[in-house]
C-alpha cells in the first residue's frame, strides 16, 4: 500500500525544548491513520508542521512522495482543536466563504455547503449567527467548513469533543464515510474507544519520541497475554481439577441459569486447544474467548515506561475488555 503522507526524521526545538525527536511516520492512502500521545507529547507540533503553519528544524515531510510544498494546502483539511470560527458572521455565508478560500467558486460552495447542511440536520441554520449555537453546533458548522473542499488528506484533532453521544455518533459515520469515498483520515484523539473503533493504524509520541506504531489489531494481537475467557456450566473443582498445571484462575464470577464466567491465563507452553479439551471433560463449555489488551491499556503501559514509571509489564486486561 502507497503512503499518502511520510515524516522523516522530523526535528523541532523551541529554545532548549524539543517538541519532536527525530519522529517518523508512514500514513498509507486511504487509510484512519491515528496520532496519539498524551497532552504535551508533541502530536500538534507535529500537525502544524504537516499544515505547514510552522516548519521542522530538520527532517522533511513528503506528500504522495513529493516534498511538503504551498500546492499542497489544497490537498489537506484540518480540524484544529481549539476551534475558529468569525462569531459575527451567518453560519450559511461563512461556510461559503471558508470554501471559497479553499478554491471553490461560488456556485460550488453553495451547492456544498447546502448538501452538508441537509445531512447533518442543520437547514434552518444558513442565517444563524455562530455566537447564537451551542458549542456542539459550531463544532458541527467547524467539522463542514474543514471537509467541503473534499482534501484528499484530513487531519482531525479531536473532532469529538464536546459532542453528545448522538452527535459524536454522526461524525464517525461521516468519517467512514468519508474514508470510503478515497480520504485519508489523520485522527488525534484522546478517546481510546475511537482508535479502536475507526483507526487501521496508530502512531504513539511521548516526549517528543514516536514509541510505538503498527497495525491496530496487529499491536492488540501483540500485547495479548494468552489470557482467555471462558463460559461453562458444572462443578468449579472439576472446571479447577482440569486445568491442572497448565493454566491458572485469574478470577470467577457466577452468572444466570448456573453459568460461570472465569478468566484463565495459560502457562508454559500449555495451548489453547489442551485446556479447551480438559474443560469440556470437566463440564458444559459455552463460550471460550481470547483476552486482547484493549488500547487503552496500551497507551496506559507504554507511556508509564517510556517515561520510566513503570518496568515493562504484561498486560492480563481488565472486566471491561472481555473480548475482542
Amino acid at each position: 500500500m502507497e503512503n499518502i503522507l511520510s515524516a522523516k526524521n522530523v526535528v523541532k526545538r523551541f529554545g532548549n525544548f524539543v517538541a519532536l525527536d527525530d519522529v517518523s511516520i508512514e500514513v498509507p492512502t486511504g487509510t484512519i491513520f491515528g496520532l496519539l500521545g498524551p497532552n504535551g507529547a508533541g502530536k500538534t507540533t507535529l500537525i502544524r508542521i504537516i499544515n505547514q503553519i510552522t516548519a521542522p528544524d530538520s527532517g522533511h515531510v513528503l506528500i504522495d512522495g513529493r516534498l511538503l510544498n504551498p500546492e499542497h494546502v489544497k490537498d489537506i483539511g484540518y480540524l484544529p482543536e481549539e476551534r475558529g470560527l468569525y462569531r459575527k458572521m451567518g453560519v450559511g455565508e461563512q461556510a461559503v466563504y471558508l470554501a471559497r478560500l479553499k478554491g471553490l467558486s461560488k456556485k460550488e460552495a453553495n451547492a456544498r455547503v447546502k448538501d452538508w447542511f441537509a445531512r447533518f440536520g442543520m437547514d434552518g441554520w444558513w442565517k444563524k449567527k455562530v455566537e447564537e449555537l451551542s458549542k456542539g453546533m459550531q463544532q458541527k458548522v467547524q467539522f463542514i467548513v474543514t471537509v467541503l473542499h473534499e482534501p484528499r488528506l484530513l487531519i482531525l484533532d479531536e473532532p469529538f469533543s464536546g459532542f453528545d453521544p448522538i452527535n459524536a455518533q454522526l461524525i464517525k459515520d461521516e468519517i467512514l464515510r468519508l474514508k470510503n469515498n478515497g480520504a485519508t483520515i489523520i485522527l488525534s484523539t484522546h478517546n481510546m474507544g475511537s482508535v479502536e473503533e475507526l483507526c487501521d493504524n496508530i502512531a504513539l509520541i511521548n516526549k517528543g519520541k514516536k514509541i510505538l506504531d503498527g497495525n491496530v489489531k496487529e499491536i492488540r494481537r501483540a500485547y495479548a497475554a494468552r489470557t482467555y475467557d471462558i463460559q461453562f456450566k458444572g462443578s468449579m473443582i472439576a472446571f479447577t481439577n482440569s486445568m491442572w498445571t497448565g493454566a491458572e484462575l485469574i478470577e470467577k464470577h457466577d452468572g444466570e441459569n448456573g453459568m460461570v464466567h472465569a478468566r484463565i491465563k495459560l502457562l508454559g507452553n500449555t495451548s489453547p486447544n489442551l485446556i479447551l479439551e480438559n474443560v469440556i471433560r470437566a463440564g458444559e463449555v459455552n463460550g471460550f474467548t481470547e483476552v486482547l489488551p484493549t488500547m487503552n491499556d496500551i497507551f496506559i503501559m507504554k507511556v508509564q515506561e517510556s517515561s520510566g514509571i513503570v518496568e515493562k509489564k504484561e498486560l492480563v486486561g481488565t472486566k471491561s475488555n472481555y473480548t475482542e
